[in-house]
């Protein structure tokens, strides 16, 4: 439709000259004495269409004669950066292909064509990471830095990666610290600092982080419960020589990071510091808001095992807890390991059978044969010590 437009403009431009030509009577005098020409004013418009044409044309041929030694250095220098793209390109396609040397090779072929240096150089630097040539891999970091200045968060990034692989732990977190000064903290900066503080055991740090990640949502939260179950488990292992601080540590707990790791731990770092009170009391607390999917049998091997003054009103918990899961093995046992602290024989005899019949166990023999012991019964003991001793042997 717009070449029919143009067509018709044409024929309308070239009827209105051909009108304008035959009406107009006008002549041109020129005059070179000793002569005189006389012309007609169309013949002169078209003499001078004509001059000005052939001039245009000729400045034309000279200006693209004399351009043609700049125009094919510019041919030639577009080639090259065309190369010294598909290079890049190709250097990039072989880091991920896993074909570290010959990416290693094209981003060198890159950075000295000037091909976008300082990517060049971190692709560089990460093909030498991978192939453990750490010379090459600073020598490439140190070039990223200086060659681009747009690429300096990037490199901080890599320099961050780099070392958090190298279990370089401090230097991963000076260059994240370069980074969030000049940029803020964003998530992938976050992941990578998580990594370093639990390299160093900032398990402090490690909560602190795990908390902001799963604000923004940047962690799956299996991932999550998990990480927060290594510091709390990091935490409570450097408070243990600590009564105080582990008291005060666990009393700070929220309650849905007390997983069963945590309070396993928790329980055994009080009693090896001689906490029975707060021991029994976080093993109630758990036990008895413990559904059957939660319930910890470990907890009442640990509560079996607590000495004091308040045998009895352990052993009614006990009973109580038996009443839910009259089947636990582990707790049958703690069970006739309390009566026996009380002297109650025959309940203790009771509980370390039943214990026995749902699950045979060398500590439960030996807890029968000390008993029997007791009430000089050496036949029944000294059958416990060989079962004991049997169960040893496997």
């Amino acid at each position: 439709m717009k070449g029919l437009f143009w067509v018709l403009a044409l024929f309308a431009l070239a009827v209105a000259v051909a009108l304008g030509a035959r009406l107009n009577d006008g002549y041109v005098l020129l005059v070179f004495p000793p002569w005189r020409a006389e012309i007609t004013l169309n013949l002169f418009i078209l003499a001078l269409v004509a001059l000005f044409l052939v001039l245009y044309g000729l400045l034309r041929s000279l200006t693209l004669t004399f351009g043609l030694p700049r125009r094919v250095r510019q041919y030639r220098a577009s080639r090259q950066r065309d190369r010294a793209g598909l290079v890049f390109q190709d250097a990039v396609r072989l880091l991920f292909e896993g074909r570290f040397g010959q990416a290693l090779k094209k981003a060198t072929e890159a950075h000295a064509a000037g091909t976008a240096p300082g990517l060049s150089a971190l692709i560089a630097a990460r093909a030498a990471q991978r192939m453990r040539e750490s010379e090459k891999q600073q020598g490439w970091m140190d070039r990223a830095k200086i060659d681009d200045p747009r690429t300096e968060a990037a490199t901080l990034m890599l320099e961050a990666e780099l070392m958090n692989e190298a279990r370089r732990f401090e230097e991963a977190l000076g260059a994240l610290e370069k980074l969030q000064a000049k940029q803020g903290r964003h998530i992938a900066a976050l992941r990578l600092e998580l990594r370093a503080r639990q390299g160093l055991g900032d398990w402090d740090g490690v909560l602190k982080l795990a908390r902001q990640l799963v604000k923004r949502d940047a962690l799956p939260v299996e991932v999550v419960r998990e990480i927060r179950t290594q510091a709390h488990l990091g935490n409570i292992a450097k408070r243990s020589v600590d009564q105080g601080k582990l008291s005060a540590y666990l009393r700070a707990l929220p309650e849905e990071e007390r997983g069963r790791r945590v309070v396993l731990a928790a329980a055994r770092a009080l009693v090896a510091q001689g906490a029975e009170v707060e021991a029994q009391k976080l093993i109630e607390a758990v036990l008895d808001a413990a559904e059957n999917d939660d319930w910890q049998p470990e907890l009442v091997a640990i509560y079996g095992r607590l000495t004091g003054s308040e045998q009895t009103a352990r052993i009614a918990k006990c009973e109580a807890w038996l009443r839910r899961h009259p089947d636990d093995a582990r707790l049958l046992k703690a069970l006739g390991r309390m009566c026996l602290r009380q002297r109650l024989w025959g309940k203790a005899q009771s509980y370390l059978e039943a214990s026995l019949a749902v699950e045979p166990s060398q500590q439960c023999h030996l807890e029968l044969a000390r008993l029997f012991d007791q009430l000089e019964r050496v036949e029944e003991a000294n059958k416990h010590y060989r079962a004991s001793a049997l169960l040893d042997a496997r």
